[in-house]
Order: structure tokens, then C-alpha cells, then sequence
């Protein structure tokens, strides 16, 4: 097992979960489907894959301010990623986590991880702790 720190931007409980690495940045407003869970984006390389359960890795994103209602719709309807893991803080993105725990409902952890790991990440089964300690099973 392997074993990295990343720096917790929002807290959540203990998560596993396959991890998928997006090879480019993306939109949620119009680029994840908020009822299923599916990257929408036709142009977007990974096209039609489901995040929902999966340690979401996140290059970059492309700014909405609308970002935050899609991840809260995630949520709500359970299609979240198990956690998310970011290259660089995006504010608005995150206050959808906010929201969400304040409203009581269980959120993913929201952590920060250099992307140089993203590749050796990608399609392995990951574990992420309250602490921001990421292992790889």
C-alpha cells in the first residue's frame, strides 16, 4: 500500500472508491449531468463516464457560478463523487459541499493533491480519510 497527504479543503467522512482522472479541465455547468451523474460534455475526453461514487481527480476547472448548484444536485440525489480530489482550490465548486453539509446531507471529502500523481491515481481503488491521508489499495 502506498499512502499520500493531501491538504483537506472540505471535510467528509472516510471514502473509497475507484479513482477517475479527467485528462482535460471541466465545466459542471453543462459538462456533468446532475440527474445521472455522467460527464456531458461532448467534447470532453471522458465523455459519458459516471463520477458518481468514483474519487473524482480534477485537473482544472472551467468557471461557473452555477459549479456549486450542480455539485449540491449531485448530492442531493446521491450521484456525487466519492470525494474530490483538486489541482487548485475552486471556491465556487466547493461551496456546493458547503451547502450541502449545512443542510445535513453526507458530503465527499474535498482534498488538494499536485497533479503530477493524477496518472498513477487513475482506475486504482483509493481510500481517503478524514485526516487527508489518500492510500492506495
Amino acid at each position: 500500500m502506498t499512502s499520500l497527504q493531501t491538504d483537506v479543503l472540505v471535510p467528509g467522512a472516510l471514502c473509497r472508491g475507484p479513482g477517475l482522472a479527467l485528462t482535460a479541465p471541466i465545466s459542471f455547468w453543462g459538462g456533468v449531468d446532475p440527474k445521472s451523474g455522467r460527464v456531458a460534455d461532448v467534447r470532453h475526453p471522458e465523455h459519458g463516464e459516471d463520477i458518481g461514487g468514483r474519487v473524482l481527480l480534477i485537473p482544472a476547472t472551467i468557471g461557473s457560478s452555477s459549479a456549486a448548484a450542480v455539485l449540491l444536485e449531485l448530492v442531493h440525489r446521491r450521484r456525487a463523487p466519492a470525494a474530490l480530489i483538486l489541482h487548485e482550490p475552486d471556491a465556487i465548486l466547493l461551496l456546493g459541499l458547503i451547502v450541502a453539509r449545512e443542510m445535513g446531507w453526507q458530503t465527499p471529502i474535498a482534498v488538494r493533491l499536485d497533479r503530477q500523481h493524477y496518472d498513477f491515481l487513475h482506475k486504482r481503488d483509493l481510500t481517503i480519510d478524514s485526516s487527508g491521508i489518500l492510500t492506495i489499495t
